[in-house]
């Protein structure tokens, strides 16, 4: 059971929400037999092979194989987690989720608090800005491109030159001085004697989490004083590594237009995003983490760097580079021209000029060798060493086989050496030197096997949970070949014994593998085809299955008495013997 929330509260929840209720309210779904199907909202397809099965609670695509029950629809199609996924199921289908840890309901409080304050922060800010006190942060704003609707829309504030502006405001809302230094919006004076405002005289760039809610804020001056940016300390609703600027607006258009842009600063998000670029994000200034990049995975695999043609801006791209390919995302870079940034670009240039830049991004291979020729002189021994040292740590980080074949291949072209040189170089790179090559063929091995006999009576199981106790009383789940299916079929007889109810939509939480979840969810979906006589279908399948089980027994005893034989081992012969002739009498 995945997480901390209990079996029996993910069973409530999907006892009573309806999957045909839940996936009708994303995509229009028309009734076919038994079922639903609709063109597969996970891959583009002229003929609808998507099924969603209102007896099972489950859907399947035929063409894609995404399947699974209420939470992994909502996961896959909302980009949420499954803790998410199942806060979000609860309160529509009236369930009360127990709560977890003691702790629970203190941490909550704290939380809620930090995200009130933090409301009322915005609201003072942005209250500053609009009145005769912000004429000059408006003035500078108006100056940079920045629209009235974007100010309103993104909220943006002024933090007045005050010591205490703030404070004096919250103290007015009944905010205790504790609950603000714990959200990082005031510090503790050197002299131990009060406390004073973090931000003062500068312009405020509310940030939110993806949920919309404000965890914190940037600070930029109106002046060219330094430093010119600062930003709100590390909170328990905030970290900086783990949210991108924007993404609460942009997440949407990132997932319908399958790709995200990221730039750096406020202002490089700012200027795009009033300009009709909905899929931007930034990254408060820093380069890219691990979390930030997964966060953006729920909502595409397609990224593009656009960064500042300066070093720092280059360099920044590079270390993001490797981070995208370990999450298993294709990523594109936009090189700006000396001396813009995108927010200068975009008002030069205009969002088509800007879209355009876009659509000539380098992939990530170009890019990085473009850099290191400029950085080491790819015609010398030296240089060649250096670049295929930077260039094969990247392409070390590729999962796929055939790319990284491909991108070592490339690389030995331009650098003119021997390509079995740098597969002796990549291998340096890797704990095991094999891992690349055994993961060309994942997929495979992570596939059933092609047994049609298990595969029906396990279809058959599903569909006539009457059948499977008589199917227990015939066969062990050892006897059958397939040890995944067998896997399924011995929490099937666990679920019989236990008298629970099979449900696919609950029994696809006990298996923590994509494979084994599209395939019981494939198994589950009706078909409007009727077998006559089903027991007779299973008592047929229950023969071939104990069939193939003695031949392959059979086959077996055959070896090891013929390694018995050779090895003159009289006392295990005459044991394999009698097995073997125990064995024939069965068949009669």
């Amino acid at each position: 059971m995945p997480g901390l929330i209990p079996q029996s509260a993910l069973d409530e929840i999907l006892g009573r929400v309806d999957i045909v209720e839940l996936i009708s309210g994303y995509i229009p779904l028309k009734k076919s037999g038994r079922n639903f199907k609709a063109p597969c909202p996970f891959h583009n397809e002229k003929t609808p092979s998507f099924m969603v099965s209102p007896e099972r609670q489950i859907y399947h695509c035929f063409g894609c194989g995404e399947s699974g029950n209420a939470f992994k629809f909502l996961m896959k199609y909302e980009r949420l987690e499954f803790p998410e996924a199942v806060e979000h199921l609860a309160k529509k289908a009236g369930v009360v989720l127990p709560e977890t840890r003691p702790q629970d309901s203190t941490v909550t409080n704290l939380l809620t608090q930090l995200y009130t304050v933090n409301d009322l922060a915005v609201q003072y800010y942005a209250s500053n800005l609009i009145s005769s006190a912000g004429v000059g942060a408006r003035a500078y704003l108006s100056k940079r491109g920045i629209t009235d609707d974007s100010i309103a829309h993104c909220k943006l504030g002024l933090a007045l030159d005050k010591w205490d502006g703030l404070i004096t405001y919250m103290r007015q809302k009944g905010v205790t001085l504790g609950v603000l230094e714990k959200a990082g919006l005031i510090l503790a004076k050197d002299s131990g004697g009060g406390y004073y405002d973090r931000f003062r005289g500068r312009l405020i760039f509310p940030i939110f989490d993806i949920k919309g809610r404000p965890i914190a804020f940037g600070a930029r001056v109106l002046d060219d004083s330094l430093p010119k940016y600062i930003n709100s300390c590390e909170t328990p609703v905030y970290v900086k590594g783990k949210n991108l600027y924007g993404f609460h607006l942009a997440k949407d258009f990132v997932r319908d237009l399958d790709h995200v842009l990221v730039v750096e600063g406020y202002l490089d998000f700012l200027v795009p995003f009033q300009q009709g670029i909905g899929n931007i994000v930034a990254s408060l200034g820093t380069a890219l983490t691990s979390d930030q990049v997964r966060m953006v995975k729920r909502y595409t695999h397609n990224a593009v760097m656009i960064y500042d043609a300066d070093q720092a801006g280059q360099m920044a791209a590079l270390r993001s580079l490797d981070i995208f390919i370990e999450e298993e995302m294709q990523v594109r870079v936009a090189s700006l021209p000396a001396g813009f940034d995108p927010d200068l670009f975009v008002r030069k240039y205009g969002a088509e000029g800007f879209r355009l830049l876009v659509e000539k991004a380098e992939n990530l291979f170009d890019f990085k060798l473009r850099l290191l020729k400029g950085k080491y002189n790819a015609d010398s021994i030296e240089g060649k060493a250096r670049i295929a040292s930077e260039m094969l740590s990247t392409i070390a980080k590729f999962k796929h086989a055939v790319m990284q074949s491909e991108y070592v291949k490339k690389l030995a072209d331009v650098l003119s050496v021997n390509e079995e040189a740098l597969w002796s170089e990549i291998k340096k790179e890797k704990k095991r030197p094999d891992s690349s090559a055994q993961s060309g063929n994942t997929a495979v091995s992570a596939g059933f096997q092609d047994n049609p006999t298990e595969k029906l009576l396990f279809k058959l199981m599903l569909e006539e949970t009457h059948l499977i106790d008589r199917i227990r009383r015939q066969l062990d789940p050892e006897e059958f070949q397939d040890e995944r299916i067998s896997q399924i079929v011995s929490k099937l007889f666990d679920f019989v014994e236990q008298g629970k109810l099979i449900e696919p939509s609950s029994l696809i939480h006990y298996f923590d593998d994509e494979c084994t979840m599209k395939f019981i969810c494939e198994s589950a979906i009706p078909s409007d085809v009727a077998m006559l006589d089903k027991e007779k279908v299973v008592d047929d399948c229950i023969r071939r299955l104990k069939t193939k089980n003695r031949q392959k027994r059979k086959i077996s005893l055959q070896e090891k008495i013929k390694s018995a034989q050779d090895e003159g081992k009289d006392d295990e012969l005459s044991r394999l013997m009698q097995e073997f002739d125990e064995l024939l009498k069965s068949q009669n």
